[in-house]
């Protein structure tokens, strides 16, 4: 098995073209829903269509709000988002709505069933529905992460579930992987690469982007973005930019899951806190431009990690990055020349990262490494590798 998952590899590596028409059935998150996940959802759907009949379920209910940190979960007024047609049908709080998407998808006949999975809470509504299709569907399902970030005693349980009602899956790095083979040592699946997300626009004139940001012009500009969680290591952040001097100003934009308080008692003890500028909120897609226009480079000190959405939004604005080894960050950025990594999040590695990112200056070198990198992360290589993979199992 593990020499038929290698040769499979090989051979999707290879850009082995196998194949035609598919129907597929897309089960996750979409329009109306914000986020990441809805974000890669809706550009994969749309790569897909291009080729294939696709059709998109959506939750009526992600997970109740207790179990969410954040405002709100939905799209807002006057923020753009891809608008994919979906059947919003799946309560993961509601039993009886596992057994009608899973008549609803039967009814669609799919050849083939993609889901996502990123947390131990949707285990029992998608492992139950991937069980409950017709048998000429294959059930493929694309893993954000196998053991989640803040683990909690029933994961694993819940997650060796849900891993055994799907035919392959669909890794974005190879620490997921890994951690796939530690739950179902027999799992079928192919390692395919995040790929950049484009949709937010082009870039724009750095003064300009600084003015709209009231960022000080001349000062080297670091960017942290993103939700701010505990293992995305912000206060590590914090930590590295009170060793750096005046010529540097930290630019912290994303929403807080959870109380920010802590991080506030960092700030506070800063020389200078001036040149930290907070943009504590979501940040709306058509804001996402002004951010990495405006900034020289973008720090991930996560603690944990197993990909990032945020590397790719990097990619796609050709923004250098400095990072952890965290999980697959030093396979996605230290490889192609994209970045810094550092073996731990240490404040000061990081700062001595920072450092040498402005001394060397390395910007452009890794800002064209990004450029020549990033048309092997597109839509439509992966839309392509994924239905390559659903052809070999």
């Amino acid at each position: 098995m593990r020499w038929f998952r290698v040769s499979m590899r090989s051979m999707l590596q290879q850009g082995v073209k196998i194949g035609n028409r598919v129907k597929i059935a897309i089960l996750s998150s979409f329009y109306p829903y914000r986020g990441g996940i809805a974000q890669f959802n809706a550009n994969l759907y749309r790569e897909l269509s291009r080729n294939h009949n696709v059709k998109a379920f959506n939750f009526k209910r992600q997970y109740p709000k207790i179990l969410f940190p954040g405002k709100t979960q939905f799209i807002e007024k006057g923020d753009p988002a891809i608008e994919i047609e979906n059947t919003q049908i799946l309560d993961t709080v509601n039993p009886f709505t596992f057994f009608k998407t899973a008549k609803k998808i039967r009814e669609f006949e799919p050849d083939l069933l993609l889901m996502r999975y990123w947390m131990p809470w949707f285990a029992p509504s998608l492992g139950f529905i991937a069980r409950k299709q017709n048998k000429n569907t294959k059930v493929i399902s694309i893993l954000d992460n196998v053991i989640p970030h803040e683990p909690m005693f029933y994961d694993k349980p819940f997650t060796k579930y849900f891993l055994g009602g799907s035919d392959g899956f669909v890794v974005l790095s190879g620490s997921v992987g890994d951690d796939l083979l530690k739950l179902r040592k027999d799992a079928l699946y192919t390692c395919i690469p995040h790929p950049v997300y484009d949709h937010f626009g082009t870039g724009i004139n750095r003064d300009e982007a600084a003015g709209k940001l009231c960022l000080e012009k001349g000062k080297r500009t670091i960017l942290f973005f993103g939700l701010i969680r505990d293992y995305k290591g912000l206060d590590v952040l914090i930590d590295a930019f009170s060793m750096l001097d005046e010529r540097y100003q930290l630019v912290i934009a994303g929403e807080p899951y959870g109380s920010f308080s802590s991080y506030t008692e960092q700030l506070n003890k800063l020389p200078d806190k001036s040149r930290v500028k907070l943009f504590t909120r979501y940040i709306p897609d058509s804001e996402v431009p002004l951010f990495f226009s405006a900034c020289d480079v973008c720090v991930l000190p996560y603690k944990s990690a197993t990909q990032s959405g945020i590397s790719s939004i990097s990619y796609h604005y050709e923004l250098p990055m400095i990072t952890t080894s965290a999980g697959g960050l030093r396979e996605s950025i230290e490889e192609p020349g994209a970045g810094i990594v550092v073996d731990a999040p240490d404040p000061k590695l990081i700062k001595e990262a920072i450092g040498d990112f402005f001394e060397k200056n390395l910007y452009s070198v890794m800002a064209d490494n990004i450029k020549k990198h990033k048309s092997k992360l597109s839509w439509e290589v992966f839309a392509n590798k994924l239905t390559d993979f659903y052809h070999t199992i």
